[in-house]
């Protein structure tokens, strides 16, 4: 293996040993598979090219204060990925199945799993998808589930300091009864364009509205919304919204800290109320935003003057990374060790 700065280490794709695969065949899944190659060989007629069968998703594995690698709530991810399977029709991955699967990876490429105390840590990304070929519109027959890893830094260059965002209206990310909900790839195609652009006018990300009212707050980017005021960490609750383990596991942490909960329905007319905002998410765990811009509106809400996360964004994010990292008791069960 050649070295790795992994305090230098951007969020993205570096090479390792190797992924594993598994095919849904004839109502069952076979042998888990493992292979060196970073290519798969796809037939030009699979549902996954045509008509959008694939679902994926992201968590993380670090070595802890101890040297033990852990795995946070990757139950979770197994569930939603289930979910996501079931949205758009695909064979389910069962949890034995993901488990094994997760934990064969982290063990075949365990030099690449980061020191503790370098800000980096093992990225993983389960990937579904129908692998069989279809011309009708209708489910493959074949799927092929894989995982593959990579050592990443921080998800935003900047790592824990505030952002800025800047809130379109004229793009949606998903529809009211569509796929906002799950972790399909078309929810990340239909926000690429307004991401750009607001790349390109000094934004981070983008803040989405919901598509059929316009009023209330939905996705920040690939990220949930939270914002906090009066002691209460409060977060958008939609159809629309993809659950976030992240924001999940936040909320339990709020409550432990003694904030108030409340997940509901948050008008973009409240922006101006909220005393911190972020976006969390795997890949930040917390982005603390400096300010929202309205593209449309022009209006601009700020919520750090001076360049520093909030006491409370700071709390819950130095707390959910200590636990992450076996600093800090995991009272919640959250961390499974992999051995």
């Amino acid at each position: 293996m050649k070295d790795i700065n992994w305090s230098e280490l951007p969020f993205g794709y570096s090479k390792t040993n190797y992924n594993v695969r598994c095919y849904y065949r004839d109502g069952k899944w076979g042998e888990v598979e493992v292979t060196s190659s970073e290519q798969i060989n796809i037939h030009m007629a699979a549902t996954a090219l045509h008509y959008g069968q694939e679902a994926f998703e992201g968590l993380k594995a670090f070595r802890g204060v101890d040297d033990k690698i852990r795995l946070f709530r990757w139950n979770e991810n197994a569930k939603r990925l289930r979910k996501s399977a079931e949205g758009i029709m695909m064979a389910s991955v069962p949890d034995d199945l993901f488990k094994e699967m997760i934990f064969k990876v982290i063990q075949l490429n365990k030099e690449f799993v980061p020191p503790h105390g370098t800000g980096a840590s093992l990225y993983l990304r389960p990937l579904l998808f129908g692998s069989g070929p279809q011309v009708g519109v209708k489910p493959a027959e074949e799927y092929m589930f894989m995982v593959f890893v990579t050592p990443v830094g921080p998800y935003f260059k900047e790592g824990f300091k505030p952002v800025d965002i800047q809130l379109v209206r004229d793009y949606d990310r998903a529809a009211p009864l569509g796929t906002g909900h799950i972790k399909v790839g078309g929810n990340y195609a239909a926000s690429l364009r307004p991401a750009d652009r607001a790349h390109h006018e000094g934004f981070a990300s983008v803040l989405f509205l919901d598509a059929k009212e316009k009023k209330y707050i939905d996705e920040a980017g690939p990220a949930n919304f939270f914002g906090i005021k009066n002691n209460t960490y409060v977060t958008p609750d939609s159809g629309t919204i993809l659950p976030s383990i992240t924001n999940m596991s936040l909320r339990q942490i709020a409550e432990d800290l003694g904030l108030k909960i409340e997940r509901r329905s948050v008008l973009a007319s409240e922006l101006g109320n909220f005393e911190e905002a972020g976006a969390c998410g795997t890949a930040a765990i917390i982005s603390p935003i400096g300010k929202i811009v309205d593209r449309s509106e022009n209006k601009t809400y700020v919520y750090s003057k001076d360049g520093k996360p909030g006491p409370w964004s700071t709390k819950l994010y130095e707390r959910l990374l200590a636990i992450q990292l076996g600093e800090y008791e995991d009272t919640h069960n959250w961390n499974t060790i992999v051995e």
